[in-house]
């Protein structure tokens, strides 16, 4: 019904930029947010940074949970996209583990995933569903944008850095996604990830050529730019990191 209400969802059109917009008034509210709860002297974070991220992370588990019920439903389930296997199925559980711990683990997590992977699927929403309001724009813009947001609140707004350590986590863990996930998209014959072929709407990874070499070619470009985005803040040396809680 969604869908002969609202109709379908078209990149670039009126609720895409809408989304886009509110992308970038949250950033700057969450920075500023973040801004305010640092210390003023000593280390450590602040309690309205704790209490502020945890309210956060629930908020996450909130449109998430709810979500992810109804990609469960008859009529809605289906193997090929109803299973939490999308790199970004695991990216927000990781922005509420770092929202609610301000665990350096959790952070890495987020802030990789967050700024490069969640961001493109902002940029080129692989939405095959109903326009707003139906749930599938909800839940796809809902999910990208607050895993985005939680990146840019601890980043700018806590002042958590990433480090070489972080960045060697952050891959080993998308590693062992890919290859489990390419296992199970082998045996189920499932595209998650699209690691088997690209998806049905335009998207960055058409400019990358066919499979399989457009995957190695993404691998690469993720490895080199998550290196860009870690470098920055390692050039000074001895540069303070906020302890672990």
């Amino acid at each position: 019904m969604s869908r002969t209400v609202a109709g379908e969802f078209v990149a670039f059109g009126p609720s895409h930029w809408a989304a886009l917009g509110m992308f970038a008034v949250g950033c700057a509210g969450l920075v500023l947010i973040g801004r305010a709860q640092r210390p003023g002297s000593g280390a450590g974070f602040t309690e309205r940074a704790r209490g502020f991220g945890r309210a956060y992370a629930l908020a996450v588990v909130y449109v998430m949970v709810g979500t992810q019920v109804n990609a469960l439903l008859p009529g809605q389930w289906r193997v090929g996209g109803s299973l939490p296997l999308q790199l970004c199925d695991l990216a927000w559980p990781a922005a509420v583990g770092a929202l609610w711990t301000l665990g350096r683990r959790w952070f890495a997590l987020t802030y990789y995933w967050g700024l490069t992977l969640s961001v493109q699927g902002l940029v080129t929403p692989a939405l095959n569903g109903a326009d707003y309001p139906g749930i599938d724009y909800l839940g796809f813009f809902g999910m990208h944008l607050m895993i985005v947001w939680a990146a840019v609140y601890l980043t700018w707004g806590l002042g958590m850095r990433p480090d070489w350590r972080d960045y060697r986590f952050a891959v080993a863990a998308t590693v062992a996604w890919a290859v489990a996930t390419s296992l199970f998209n082998a045996i189920a014959g499932t595209n998650y990830g699209y690691l088997n072929k690209k998806p049905g709407t335009p998207s960055i990874l058409d400019l990358l050529g066919p499979w399989p070499w457009y995957v190695l070619v993404e691998a690469v470009i993720i490895l080199l730019g998550w290196a860009l985005i870690t470098w920055p803040w390692t050039r000074v040396s001895g540069r303070a990191r906020p302890p672990e809680p």
